[in-house]
């Protein structure tokens, strides 16, 4: 993807959900990911980015 993914999936569990799915290979696996990003991006899209607060 050319776009950042976190402006599309913006939880912490999606991203760790979505590096995991990239990683396997197979077509199966590719289908589940694309399928995986489609309703994840979905979901997430009224959500806000999280903001992190160095300490």
């Amino acid at each position: 993807m050319s776009k950042d993914i976190t402006n599309y999936i913006k939880t912490e569990c999606g991203l760790s959900e979505y590096y995991l799915l990239k990683a396997r290979k197979g077509f199966f696996n590719k289908l589940r990911f694309y399928w995986f990003v489609a309703i994840a991006t979905l979901r997430d899209l009224p959500k806000k980015k999280p903001e992190f607060k160095d300490n």
